[in-house]
């Protein structure tokens, strides 16, 4: 209870704009639809505190120990019609996790915008020489571009 509020406001913090809410272990209540829709409500009620619309949210009942609503639509729930979703896209629907997994709208990337790629680690590899590692967060990097470190002001090209 409280590690799934605390994920959904990290979440938010960290700058993730879709959701989706699989709630698991349904086999050990039986399958219960009163428990599911209890499970919706209160972690409906969170999300919007936290910032999310539940509206834009996939609810997904599964059991990932047997695999029920993962990829194929399980017949142990026969009272579930599926998730539904409404985004700046238009709305979709599905029923299990692999389909609202599907219906995530990729974030664009703003290529346009000069590089910023946050360093995750450096590594000196033998033959090869310095590797730095991160993630291209704005702008693109391609093999042969001139670039600077900051706040080192180191400058070199990029070779692959």
């Amino acid at each position: 209870d409280g590690q799934t509020r605390e994920h959904a406001l990290l979440a938010y913090t960290l700058g993730v704009k879709q959701l989706i809410v699989a709630i698991n272990k349904m086999d050990t209540t039986k399958w219960s639809e009163s428990r599911f829709q209890e499970i919706i409500k209160e972690t409906s009620n969170f999300i919007k505190k936290v910032g999310y619309n539940p509206k834009t949210v996939a609810f997904v009942p599964i059991s990932g120990f047997n695999g029920d609503n993962m990829i194929d639509n399980s017949p142990n729930c026969p009272w579930y019609k599926g998730w539904e979703k409404e985004t700046k896209a238009g709305k979709s629907s599905g029923k299990t996790l692999l389909e609202a997994i599907d219906a995530i709208d990729p974030p664009s990337r703003p290529t346009d915008k000069p590089l910023r790629l946050p360093l995750q680690d450096v590594y000196k590899i033998g033959g090869i020489g310095t590797v730095p590692v991160g993630r291209v967060e704005t702008g693109v990097i391609k093999a042969g571009m001139v670039v600077t470190f900051a706040p080192a002001g180191v400058t070199t090209e990029v070779k692959s």
